[in-house]
């Protein structure tokens, strides 16, 4: 690294702002300048975990290059002269993925540790802090994926189910479920066969769909009319059996009306929504969220455990199929001000409002 460090908007412009920033091994201090200790001839990132040093032996320098010039090597334990240790463990993470990828076989949280260069607890939660999710639900990922992929392009069922990597048609049928949300068959069909019970009613919000599959509500839709509900609906589930609500679904759409009129009372009917293991995780945390309470974007990535995660969970929120018995209108920005809302900002601002006053 030899070109000067660029500023960015956190400067740290005095020396007593630079110890402070050493002092806190302050992250946001790395890539502006870079601190040298004259008793052990090195120059080190401001973040870097080594023992501190006294105010005394230490200088500032604007660049590795000119730390470097003054004498002084750099730190091999945060090496400042090349990649942050957040791109580190970025692309660590990453061969770890195209590891579980390329493997047939789901590779043991020890091997994928060893192949990074981390110990094994310190490797799990550096993967689950960069991916939302854990190096096992990873894998789980990437197999469902193979499964439906092979379910697609093989001639059977039972080449599908080794094609995808399981050694049995047993453990496959055990996990199919989970992977698929639906028979292997039925899948393979493009979800062909599956029957899903729909009506549309209206409320104080406008129109709203509500639809369920025989394990549960699969969409609650809102909007202005009833018409294009209908085709979003057809168009997540274009080869399913769509039927018109009988007597005893209307009691299910009537107790989800109640719950947009009423939205913290919540509902105590079984859920069938399908996702991807990031976007479970992130509806999940939604409804743990209380009624009459609000979260960012930002603080709910930090809930599961992703730093940095805020843009990742916005668009996980807005691919969520069920308006407000999976919460995501409890999700503001940062500086509190209502942002985007797949059933329209107004909706929100009601549901918000009703939920304050209950």
């Amino acid at each position: 690294m030899n070109a000067a460090i660029p500023r960015t908007a956190t400067t740290f412009d005095s020396d007593d702002a630079r110890w402070d920033a050493v002092q806190r091994r302050d992250r946001a201090a790395d890539g502006q300048f870079v601190y040298s200790v004259r008793s052990t001839g090195v120059y080190c990132r401001p973040s870097c975990p080594s023992r501190g040093a006294l105010r005394a032996n230490v200088a500032f320098h604007a660049s590795c290059a000119e730390a470097e010039s003054a004498g002084f090597r750099a730190c091999l334990r945060c090496k400042p002269n090349g990649p942050a240790l957040a791109e580190r463990q970025a692309e660590a993470v990453a061969r770890a993925c195209r590891l579980i990828e390329a493997s047939e076989d789901e590779p043991d949280l020890d091997s994928l540790a060893r192949e990074a260069g981390m110990s094994r607890f310190h490797f799990h939660r550096v993967f689950k802090a960069h991916t939302g999710i854990t190096p096992k639900a990873y894998a789980a990922a990437r197999r469902a994926a193979r499964v439906r992929s092979s379910l697609q392009e093989s001639s059977t069922v039972t080449e599908a189910i080794f094609d995808a990597g399981f050694n049995s048609s047993g453990r496959f049928y055990a996990a199919s479920g989970g992977l698929l949300g639906m028979s292997p068959r039925r899948y393979r069909s493009g979800g062909q066969g599956e029957t899903i019970r729909f009506a549309v009613a209206q409320c104080s919000l406008g129109a709203v769909l509500v639809a369920s599959t025989e394990r549960g509500i699969c969409c609650v839709l809102i909007g202005d009319q009833p018409e294009p509900l209908v085709r979003d609906l057809q168009e997540r589930f274009p080869r399913a059996e769509l039927q018109g609500a009988e007597a005893d679904f209307e009691r299910t759409v009537a107790r989800v009306i109640g719950l947009i009129e009423t939205p913290g009372q919540g509902l105590d009917l079984p859920l069938d929504v399908r996702g991807t293991a990031f976007q479970q995780r992130v509806w999940q945390a939604l409804r743990e969220i209380p009624a009459g309470q609000t979260v960012s974007y930002a603080e709910l990535a930090e809930r599961i455990g992703l730093k940095d995660g805020a843009r990742a969970v916005a668009g996980a929120c807005a691919a969520n199929p069920v308006a407000v018995a999976i919460p995501c209108h409890r999700v503001v920005r940062t500086d509190g001000a209502l942002s985007g809302y797949r059933w329209g900002i107004e909706r929100k601002r009601t549901l918000l409002e009703r939920e304050a006053q209950q």
